[in-house]
């Protein structure tokens, strides 16, 4: 036990030691997690680690001068493109619900979303609100990146390399890391960086076990907050937005749903939790190269989607559900779910040269 935590000790001078000599040289680092739902930046900062988050989606309006002058005023983050003001990051749902209308998103299933032409500029200007130019050339960033789910590998190559051009023309040096192990990153050097990392974002979730930080197995299935959005939605009669506001006011999966839409949501939040305890227990029963652990591993959680109340007792309910190949020591949530990826990109980031 002492060894353990003088090693951890160790790691952590080690980190303040790069952290100093960056920011001397004016170039810290940075990290920041592209996820469907959300875009969070992460930066050090004098009191501690500064997070900033966007809503990674737009609405489109028609362009006049007065519109552009009332947004202007309200300090709403647009652009114009052609005929339209393409109005994007936190805004975008006000708008939506004002006009009972669904928020159209740069990504789809935790990707670059190729059938969205508006896409790349929509992406492109959330991620300057969140992260400035880089002060000088070579400026360490870690971005987050998902695992590919079967049969879509391509796609995640341009993802990852669309994602990297761009901070690249930001003159920052950029670096991939998996969302999962972003996760373990952020919330497991208590335990040598060892265990189970589950992102639950809205378009996928992503899962790694890792072992003292080396990943040893990656794996994600295509469904997320978006995916219980869209279906909750369809079943009630709903916009897939107006959804989305009604399960963050506070559901909770603790107690009995008390209508329509808590049952929807109930029964879709059930779905996702199994398909991902089965999905984790797939991958670690197939894994060809499993290193060998002498004690249980815990399970991590973070992600938008898993901040609902009563998240954590639903995976542990599944999770006994089910015959582990390994011995879990337990479930637990991340300190803040909804950094806890762009966190652990960031501390990724003090590790590269």
């Amino acid at each position: 036990m002492e060894e353990r935590k003088d090693h951890l000790w160790k790691v952590a001078q080690e980190v303040e030691e790069r952290i100093d000599e960056m920011e001397k040289a004016g170039a810290a680092p940075a990290g920041i997690d592209v996820g469907t739902s959300k875009v969070v930046a992460a930066r050090r900062r004098a009191k501690g680690i500064e997070s900033a988050s966007q809503l990674n989606a737009f609405i489109p309006v028609p362009y006049s001068r007065f519109t552009e002058t009332i947004l202007g005023q309200n300090e709403i983050s647009y652009f114009r493109e052609g005929s339209e003001l393409v109005i994007f990051g936190s805004a975008t749902e006000k708008f939506a619900n004002m006009f009972n209308a669904d928020v159209r998103r740069p990504m789809a299933d935790g990707m670059v979303n190729p059938k969205e032409k508006m896409a790349l500029p929509v992406l492109e200007a959330i991620i300057q609100t969140l992260l400035p130019k880089a002060k000088s050339q070579g400026e360490i960033l870690a971005f987050s990146v998902p695992a590919a789910p079967t049969g879509k590998e391509t796609e995640l190559t341009y993802h990852e390399a669309t994602l990297r051009h761009h901070f690249e023309s930001m003159g920052y040096k950029a670096t991939a890391i998996n969302e999962g192990l972003a996760v373990i990153f952020s919330e497991l050097e208590d335990n040598n960086f060892t265990g189970i990392g589950l992102s639950c974002g809205g378009g996928m979730c992503n899962g790694t076990l890792a072992f003292l930080s080396i990943p040893s197995i990656m794996f994600s299935i295509a469904k997320g907050g978006d995916y219980i959005d869209q279906a909750v939605g369809s079943v009630v009669g709903e916009s897939a937005t107006r959804v989305k506001v009604i399960k963050e006011e506070g559901l909770d999966l603790s107690r009995a749903p008390r209508d329509k839409f808590e049952k929807a949501l109930h029964i879709y939040y059930d779905d996702l939790v199994e398909s991902l305890v089965e999905a984790l227990r797939r991958a670690i029963s197939r894994a060809e190269k499993m290193p060998r652990s002498d004690r249980p591993l815990p399970i991590v959680i973070a992600g938008g989607s898993a901040k609902p109340r009563g998240f954590k007792e639903l995976f542990e309910r599944a999770l006994k559900g089910r015959s582990m190949p390994i011995e879990i020591a337990g479930v637990r949530l991340a300190g803040d779910p909804l950094t806890a990826t762009a966190r652990g990109a960031l501390i990724a980031a003090m590790y590269e040269k």
